[in-house]
């Protein structure tokens, strides 16, 4: 059965996109993948979000797919292993060796923070333990955090959450940052940042939330929340040979359209895209009058 378009990911770009097709009469499928939700099911609290004052990120996907699925989208609970070319259309190959058709695709499938792998790490994921700054700072106001980190977006993080917090640790295993020197002058400019350095997090301690952490050093750290800043890699493996990639492995896109005709691209698996959700949302709904566009819909 040859589908009008596929979806591959169903984090905020992928069911923004497929909410816009489903009421313009495309009816799209979504490949949901190991990570339906995406980044924002491990998002404490999200209040930048038009819309909601404060809405956790769980919440906020589960009522998006929710959305989607009662416009008829269908949603398929499998891994995509690669997207071949077949006479003009696409083959989205799954992980069950079965093959979907179809004449368009959008690649929506994120990316995905680099853990620390510590003891407490996971356990107090969205109890203190976070990877977005701009989503979990406000929630501890007047407290202090811990940054884990030493380039340009660890330091950004710190920045930020030195307007919020009242003391913010930026832990780095090395004796110098890598993030840019105008980012690092801002950054000790600021009186309520201490650099804590040749130093790495070993546990994150706490009881029902984050309240301190260990250093390497033997050193315990008093903290209310931990933001982890240590890199994050796209999910392009798959479509490495296909569409072409940056050199940190993010698809080059224009307007959301990749290298391949009919192959588009949305969200955080984009090169250079702003790493939050609104913009996210923004690039899918984009990416979907493209595709409508592509498809002689529009």
């Amino acid at each position: 059965m040859m589908n009008d378009v596929v979806i591959i990911g169903a984090g905020i770009a992928g069911l923004t996109a497929s909410i816009y097709l489903a009421r313009s009469g495309v009816m799209p499928v979504v490949i949901c993948g190991n990570n339906p939700g995406g980044q924002l099911m491990q998002t404490d609290c999200v209040e930048n979000y038009p819309g909601f004052e404060a809405i956790s990120g769980a919440e906020l996907m589960m009522r998006t797919l929710s959305q989607a699925e009662k416009l008829g989208v269908k949603m398929v609970y499998e891994v995509v292993t690669g997207v071949p070319q077949s006479s003009g259309n696409f083959d989205v190959c799954l992980a069950s060796n079965a093959k979907m058709n179809a004449r368009a695709v959008l690649i929506a499938t994120g990316a995905s923070h680099r853990h620390l792998g510590v003891k407490g790490e996971t356990e107090f994921t969205n109890k203190g333990v976070s990877w977005c700054a701009t989503c979990d700072g406000a929630i501890n106001k007047g407290k202090p955090v811990a940054v884990i980190g030493g380039g340009n977006t660890a330091v950004m993080e710190a920045l930020f959450l030195s307007n919020v917090a009242s003391k913010v640790y930026l832990i780095h295993r090395r004796d110098t940052l890598r993030a840019d020197e105008i980012m690092q002058k801002r950054l000790f400019e600021k009186s309520n940042i201490e650099g804590v350095w040749n130093a790495e997090v070993t546990e994150i301690i706490g009881d029902t939330r984050v309240n301190a952490i260990r250093l390497n050093t033997g050193k315990v750290l008093d903290v209310s929340a931990v933001f982890v800043a240590v890199g994050v890699k796209p999910a392009t493996d798959f479509v490495k040979d296909l569409v072409e990639l940056d050199s940190n492995g993010y698809i080059i896109s224009d307007e959301t359209q990749t290298s391949v005709p009919g192959i588009f691209a949305a969200g955080d698996v984009e090169n250079g895209m702003t790493k939050q959700a609104v913009y996210a949302a923004g690039r899918g709904c984009l990416a979907a009058q493209q595709i409508e566009r592509y498809l002689g819909i529009r």
